[in-house]
């Protein structure tokens, strides 16, 4: 009996002993390296992407061709985009261009999440253009700018082709994408800010009509530590910028592009639901701009705004907020192309 007992206890002292070292384990991963808590976001966020893709898919008119996974960067798997304009299309015919960046917080989300929504757009006489790029930890900043630079050089290259305007161009992103996309827009309206990011401008100032931004960070160093969204911030910037002191990163300094904007930025339309956590952001950025002198269209809601309207809330066009969105944005995009 006093064998059985020791046996029984020394299972016991074993399996908690197992699971303490699970426990640690576990603990290490998390503090260690970004990517468990990344691939617990990616999925959460590819989810919800999913779920909003598939409730636009009723608002999609007919009439919109795609050309789908066209390589934009020989040799790099993720270089890839997608081309949708109404059909037919007269010969000849040219249309400008907008070139959506889509979000998912630097580490998840392709293409496909904004392929509705790009259709419902190129109904309205444009070439929409979404654009894949490497998501993080496995590709760190300023790689999806990198993309970017060169998306935008090949369709610059095979406008005719494509039947673009190459000289009516608009970039749009969501979340990250609109930080991705404010950036960009910086890059080409500022030699000076071109230098500091170091990549060059992908095409002159002249063929960039105008940016619309949803729901962006335009100020990754503002990230709050003991805010209620503290641990998503640290895990995104981290894998986002490859290091858990991202905010010694002097790469990451230069992401927060609300400090080094000139009168130079193109017209901007910015937008940000009443619940977003990243509506001061927006808000912020739109005022940074107009501070410049730059043309701004903003979208806002009061705080008490019913029923709330959370992050990515554009995309929802069974509401009357989102429908309003798209309505602003096409106006905005009608005044200037």
């Amino acid at each position: 009996m006093r064998r059985q007992g020791f046996a029984a206890r020394a299972k016991r002292l074993l399996a908690w002993g197992f699971g303490l070292g699970l426990a640690l384990a576990g603990y290490a991963a998390f503090r260690l390296s970004p990517w468990p808590a990344a691939l617990l976001v990616r999925h959460a966020f590819d989810q919800e992407s999913a779920r909003m893709s598939a409730a636009l898919a009723k608002h999609v008119p007919p009439g919109v061709a795609a050309q789908r996974d066209l390589p934009y960067a020989p040799g790099d798997r993720d270089a890839r985009l997608d081309v949708y304009r109404p059909a037919p299309l007269a010969a000849g015919r040219a249309l400008p261009a907008v070139v959506w960046v889509h979000g998912g917080g630097w580490v998840s989300g392709n293409k496909n999440d904004v392929a509705n929504y790009a259709r419902i757009l190129a109904a309205r006489g444009y070439a929409v253009v979404a654009v894949n790029y490497s998501i993080a930890p496995g590709a760190t900043y300023p790689t999806p700018l990198r993309q970017l630079a060169a998306a935008l050089r090949y369709l610059d290259r095979e406008a005719p082709r494509l039947r673009i305007d190459r000289t009516r161009l608009f970039l749009a992103g969501d979340s990250a994408g609109a930080q991705i996309v404010a950036q960009m827009a910086n890059i080409v309206a500022s030699p000076a800010y071109a230098a500091r990011v170091g990549i060059g401008a992908p095409l002159a100032r002249a063929q960039l009509r105008g940016v619309l931004l949803y729901c962006g960070a335009y100020d990754v160093t503002m990230a709050n530590s003991d805010g209620p969204y503290a641990g998503l911030l640290e895990t995104l910037l981290w894998s986002y910028s490859g290091r858990k002191d991202f905010l010694r990163d002097p790469g990451i300094a230069a992401a927060a592009v609300i400090r080094y904007v000139t009168p130079d930025f193109p017209p901007a339309f910015v937008s940000a639901g009443n619940a977003d956590p990243l509506a001061p952001q927006s808000r912020a950025f739109a005022a940074a701009l107009r501070r410049q002198g730059v043309a701004v269209d903003a979208l806002f809601f009061p705080g008490h705004h019913v029923p709330a309207l959370p992050h990515e809330y554009q995309f929802d066009l069974d509401t009357a907020a989102g429908r309003l969105a798209l309505e602003r944005s096409a106006a905005f995009l009608a005044q200037r192309r």
